[in-house]
């Protein structure tokens, strides 16, 4: 029995289940792990997000790019899928509009 009351939403969990959604592809511990790490990265990024749009007077989508940037690198925690969900709630967050998802997510 797992006691976590930590409950992924349904747009992180697909992250982790199987085409047509019937099973999952990693342990749900595992699951929640990403999703803490992931939500908290969204939140930490929401105050640079708006320093940056502050101090380089760029777009909402200019910042989001910029920060997709970052979060792709080689050494970068999260995968593409995980980089994605991140800069959708950040941009939740923010009230901006998200960008739209890249080809190859």
């Amino acid at each position: 029995m797992d006691d976590n009351q930590i409950q992924p939403p349904p747009s992180f969990v697909v992250l982790f289940t199987t085409p047509g959604g019937h099973r999952l592809t990693e342990p749900m511990a595992h699951v929640r792990e990403r999703y803490e790490l992931c939500e908290d990265m969204a939140q930490m990024l929401t105050e640079q997000a708006g320093t940056l749009q502050f101090k380089t007077g760029g777009s909402e989508r200019d910042v989001l790019s910029a920060i997709a940037q970052a979060l792709s690198g080689d050494e970068a925690p999260l995968d593409a899928g995980e980089t994605g969900w991140v800069l959708s709630r950040l941009a939740e967050l923010l009230g901006w509009e998200p960008l739209p998802p890249a080809p190859d997510r």
